[in-house]
């Protein structure tokens, strides 16, 4: 049994299908789940990582652990999976822990730690920006066909939610990823302007893009994110590191096979943009 959490999130749902493909049995858990949010035969649990205790019963019997960064309790969560029997957990985890220590990551690097020091064999996999970020375009590309963003010309490698599920899969089920962590990437920088083009020829429309002021993108984002990690977004999207715009071999590493682009996922997801 392998229990994913976050399981109704971009990648949490990508990893439940891939398990199921392989057969795995699975137990999917979410603060808000239902049976009909999984595959047939697979357990949809209610759980709150902000509370350990809640999970007591979506971890009986499980093997391996898909962990999130939420919560405050890594340590609580880890010891509770130990004494259920699981083995093996895999952190979700962010690209910023390496490049930028400390500050808005400074809750996912206890994450990491809280998982190293745990005595379970483990792999972290650092995600930069994820494509599904796009979908935050979805309702104004439906109503106006406009996507406004900020930092225009500044390209990114954004890798795309299933290749994090699908190497998530790989290493929760196959062996030799024991301590290593993996920073997961597109396959090359794309910049706002060139995403919202690739959505445009997904629908077949062309999309304005509107280049937004840090001001304008630091309001926007602080209706639903907290303070430091606006700031911390901000930094990343205007002024990366050279790290942050290289792109990581790692998801070719482990499913042999290249990284997505993104106007792969623009394609395959063309139906929340129409």
């Amino acid at each position: 049994m392998i229990v994913v959490t976050g399981a109704t999130g971009n990648v949490g749902r990508a990893l439940v299908r891939e398990l199921v493909e392989a057969g795995q049995q699975v137990t999917a858990v979410a603060r808000r789940i239902e049976a009909t949010d999984v595959p047939a035969g697979v357990r949809a649990v209610t759980a709150d990582l902000g509370d350990a205790d809640s999970l007591s019963g979506a971890l009986s019997g499980a093997k391996a652990l898909f962990l999130l960064v939420a919560g405050e309790d890594p340590a609580g969560v880890l010891a509770r999976a130990k004494a259920a029997g699981v083995a093996r957990v895999v952190l979700l985890s962010s690209q910023g822990v390496g490049t930028r220590p400390g500050g808005a990551y400074a809750h996912a690097a206890g994450f990491e730690q809280a998982v190293a020091a745990s005595g379970l064999e483990f792999t972290v996999l650092r995600s930069g920006g994820m494509a599904s970020n796009a979908f935050a375009w979805a309702e104004p590309i439906r109503a106006h066909r406009t996507a406004a963003a900020p930092f225009a010309e500044v390209g990114l490698p954004f890798v795309d939610p299933d290749d994090v599920a699908a190497v998530a899969a790989a290493v929760l089920t196959g062996d030799g990823h024991d301590g290593a962590t993996y920073v997961l990437t597109g396959p090359a920088p794309t910049t706002p302007r060139q995403r919202a083009e690739a959505i445009g020829r997904a629908i077949g429309e062309p999309v304005t893009f509107v280049e937004q002021t840090r001001e304008q993108a630091h309001a926007q984002m602080s209706a639903f994110m907290p303070a430091p990690v606006v700031e911390g977004t901000l930094s990343i999207l205007g002024e990366p590191t050279e790290a942050e715009q290289a792109v990581s071999p790692d998801v070719e590493r482990v499913l042999g096979r290249p990284a997505t682009p993104f106007a792969a996922w623009a394609t395959r997801n063309a139906a929340a943009f129409r």
